[in-house]
């Protein structure tokens, strides 16, 4: 084996799921468990006000995309998956799960209720 960019990037991905997979399955904890709501359908860094409203969504998002990373973890580990099956779970959940906590916080950050009148000459 020849170790060039490839091999590198493989490495960091592999070696970046651990502590990926231990984010969220603390995070999914902390929803669960602990009712902490601090964390969820976040925008700009605020919850928002009726967050315990998308907890239980936030923690299925996190709880499985933790199950698919220790997934792909042992099975790189024991040589049950190849190459390009892991990469693309691998790969797939990530964005997959970014995609989703950012529909969740955007839908959460919604204006409700009638929009203000907009002024004449403005």
């Amino acid at each position: 084996m020849v170790f060039d960019v490839s091999v590198a990037l493989t490495w960091i991905l592999y070696i970046a799921l651990f502590p990926i997979a231990f984010f969220w399955f603390r995070r999914a904890w902390r929803i669960a468990f602990r009712r902490d709501f601090s964390e969820v359908a976040l925008k700009g860094g605020e919850s928002p006000p009726n967050a315990e409203r998308y907890a239980p969504y936030a923690m299925a998002i996190n709880l499985v995309a933790g199950s698919v990373a220790v997934v792909v973890i042992a099975g790189v580990a024991l040589g049950q998956l190849d190459y390009n099956t892991w990469t693309a779970m691998a790969g797939s959940t990530i964005w997959c799960k970014f995609f989703l906590d950012f529909a969740i916080s955007r839908h959460a950050h919604m204006q409700r209720g009638p929009k203000p009148q907009r002024r004449a000459g403005k």
